[in-house]
This record gives C-alpha cells, structure tokens and sequence, in this order.
C-alpha cells in the first residue's frame, strides 16, 4: 500500500483529489475546519500538518479504496501523468469540434474526437485543467448518446451524464453541475418519467446557478411534460411565460422553438386553429440549421396536421420526411416520437 512519510498540503490535496472529495467534504470527511484544507491548498508543500492530523491522514489514506489509493499515488507522480500541458490545447480543439458535430448530428465523427481522450486517460491522474476537460467530454458525449435515443443504461446519456456531475461536484463549478442537472431531466423526460421530469424542471426554473436563459428553458420543458402528461392547459400557461422571457432575453431560437412546443400543447387541448397558428409561426422564424432541428418541427408540423382530417394526407407526408432525415442521421428516438404518432393515428 501507497504510504506517506511526511504529509504536507501537497500530499493533502492528492489525497483530496483521489478521493474526489470538494474541499468542504474533505474537511467533514477529516474532521477538520475548513480553512485548514483551504491553508494545504493554496500552500501546498510549503506547509506540514501538525502530529496529529498527520495521523489523520494516514488513517484516510489506508482507509481509502484501492483505485483511490492508486490515483493518490498518480497524482504524486506529475512525470507520470499522461496529460502534458500541451496535450490540453489539442484537447481543447477536439472538444470545440466535437460540438460542431453533435449539432449538426454527425455522431461517428464526434465519438471518435470525445473518445480518443476519454479512453485515453484515467481522470484520477488529471490535474484540474484535465479534469475540467474529460467532464466536458462526458457532457458532449451524453449530448450525442441522449441525441441518438440512448437515455438509458450502461452506455447511455444518463451515465455519462452522472459521472461528469460528479467531476464538476469536485471541482466545485455549480454552474455546470447545474447545467447538468438539466440535461439529467431532459433523459427523464425522455425516458418516460414526465411527472418527475416536470418536478426537476421546476425546482431549476428557479435555481440560481443557471444562467436566465436556461431558468427559461426549464421553464419551457415543465410545459413540455405536463403537455405530454395531458395537462395541456397549465401546459399552456406555463410556455406563455416562458415564451416572454426568450422574448425580453432577445434569444429568437428559443422563442421559436417555445412556439413550436406551444403548438403541440394546443393541438392536445384541441384547439386546432392555435395549433395551426402556433406551428406556422415556428415554421417561418426558426433558424433550421440541423437535421435534428428539422425533424423536430416537421415532427411537430405533421402531428398537428394529422389531427385534422382534411390535411391528415399531408401530415402523413411530412412525417416521411421527418422519419428519412431521422434515419439518415441515426435520430433513434425522434423516429420512435414518429412512429408513435403514427401508431396513435392508426389507432
């Protein structure tokens, strides 16, 4: 077992780090204040613990499980690390790329750029700098998993999703665990879970680690659960609300894209005409710059046409082509969303 002979900060904070520990829970985990472990922090080897917290940390260390002793042991061994200073520029770049291609869906592309990083690297031998980017990896590489229909499992958004909120947690950045948690909600809605997706919704409507613009967007997609849930009428009032504030904030994509989920609501109200006037808005001031985001409102378009029989062959038209493009693009969930209208036509 890895041993220390004579603990300083610097031994204190690998030690942190390979616990994945904030400097908060260290502290708690310790049994020792706070500023002492801000103290090992900021003065890192020029500063030894006193006898008996040197104790402590002994005890820590053997207390710790074997991959946790093991990253302790990289951490102390810098020469060792696999990730130089310069690999993180590249790094960098590959990320920037990679969210290109999530958005306009070209996922094999993205997977290789996220993945020769992930696989590469253990992130117990990360320093913060690498830490920061492998969490950001796993966020992208839960944004092409959750695009892809992959909400579930093992390999699935939710997964990776889960582990980046916990290297973030570590790092102590809430604004990105927050951002997290939002997208954890949106896999809970995907997922089927619209009562408690409609509950984590709420709760971030109004959380201050999100930026106003994501507070707006929670907002929204409560609607979009208790619209799909069959509450179409609070459903409605909720995206009303939501719709203003993407106005005030100046953000035109997402106040056309409120419209288009407006649409929705109305059409399962039954009132056609606001459907019909929602989705056409949509329709001519969205930006559709991806595959995804034509499926998503020629998925809407046609839904709502299929619900009045005189445009019921049209709306059967556009959601071909709705399901082409999903196909084409490996879009699996938005082609079940597809065959589920479908299904519920037949029906």
């Amino acid at each position: 077992m890895v041993s220390v002979q004579q603990w300083t900060g610097r031994e204190a904070r690998a030690l942190r780090a390979a616990l994945r520990m904030s400097t908060r829970g260290f502290a708690e985990h310790l049994g020792v204040a706070l500023r002492t472990v801000a103290k090992w922090e900021s003065l890192g080897a020029g500063t030894q613990p006193r006898p008996d917290t040197q104790a402590i940390l002994d005890t820590a260390l053997a207390r710790a499980d074997a991959a946790a002793q093991a990253r302790f042991e990289a951490l102390l061994h810098p020469e060792r690390k696999s990730a130089r200073p310069a690999d993180y520029e590249t790094w960098s770049e590959d990320i920037e790329r990679a969210v290109v291609c999530v958005s306009r869906q070209d996922f094999s592309f993205a997977s290789t750029l996220l993945n020769r990083w992930l696989g590469r690297h253990d992130p117990g031998g990360l320093d913060d700098k690498g830490l920061y980017l492998y969490g950001r990896s796993l966020v992208l590489l839960g944004d092409l998993q959750r695009d892809q229909g992959m909400v579930l499992g093992p390999l699935s958004a939710r997964h990776s999703y889960l582990a980046a909120r916990e290297l973030f947690n570590e790092l102590d950045i809430p604004r990105r665990v927050a951002q997290i948690e939002l997208s954890l909600a949106v896999v809970c809605e995907m997922s089927g879970q619209l009562d408690a997706s409609a509950r984590h919704y709420l709760a971030l409507a109004a959380d201050e680690r999100l930026s106003r613009r994501d507070r707006a967007r929670a907002r929204l997609w409560v609607g979009t659960a208790l619209s799909k849930g069959g509450d179409n009428e609070y459903a409605t009032s909720v995206m009303r609300d939501a719709t203003r504030e993407f106005e005030e904030l100046g953000e035109p994509e997402d106040w056309s894209v409120a419209h288009q989920k407006l649409a929705l609501a109305h059409r399962g109200a039954g009132d056609l005409a606001q459907a019909l006037h929602y989705i056409d808005i949509a329709r001519t001031t969205g930006t559709v710059d991806s595959p995804m985001q034509r499926v998503r409102l020629d998925t809407a378009y046609g839904h709502v046409l299929l619900s009045d029989g005189a445009t019921r062959n049209d709306g059967l038209s556009v959601l071909d082509q709705a399901a082409t493009v999903a196909h084409r693009y490996g879009l699996s969930h938005q082609l079940r969303s597809i065959e589920g209208i479908r299904k519920g036509q037949r029906g």
